[in-house]
């Protein structure tokens, strides 16, 4: 049976701790599932399609590298849901700090206490990568500054398009 295992996010825009996560976590699966999280009330700055395409373009190669599957898709529902419907065993989380581990804990607790057979791996962020959000990210963008250091060169291009004035 290959282990499937999901990483859930925003990922608007997919940053170099998003990469983080992604380099450990194909060498735990048969399959990563990168699955972007659609909620009608939020107002990405990136559309679906866009942030698809990135993980694909920025992780396929390392997905590819490793001999790990990689899928991308959206979902709308609760991570747990999405787990079980596409028979993924392990949900992975990564962890930049101790807010980040209270967190992921409580939610790490009411998954397993929903889905039994879903196991919630922590991954600790690399140090080059802890202080990286995907939300200072766009405000740096959006004030003119560089994120180079932040995010993969490609998406760096994309953010300084999207803030062109």
């Amino acid at each position: 049976m290959p282990r499937i295992a999901l990483y859930a996010g925003s990922f608007d825009p997919v940053t170099n701790g998003h990469l983080d996560v992604v380099r450990h976590a194909v060498a735990l699966a048969d399959k990563l599932v990168l699955a972007i999280g659609v909620h009608p009330g939020k107002a990405p700055l990136f559309s679906a399609d866009e942030r698809l395409a990135m993980l694909q373009d920025i992780c396929g190669p390392l997905a590819k590298a490793a001999k790990c599957e990689l899928a991308c898709v959206t979902f709308s529902g609760l991570v747990i849901e999405e787990a079980k419907r596409l028979g993924a065993t392990i949900l992975v989380r990564g962890l930049r700090d101790s807010t980040d581990f209270d967190y992921e804990m409580q939610m790490a607790g009411m998954n397993e206490t929903m889905a039994p057979g879903v196991q919630t791996v922590f991954l600790p962020a690399s140090p080059a990568v802890r202080p990286i959000t995907a939300t200072l990210v766009r405000q740096i963008a959006a004030m003119g500054g560089d994120v180079s250091a932040f995010v993969p060169a490609s998406v760096a291009a994309q953010l300084k398009t999207k803030f062109k004035k």
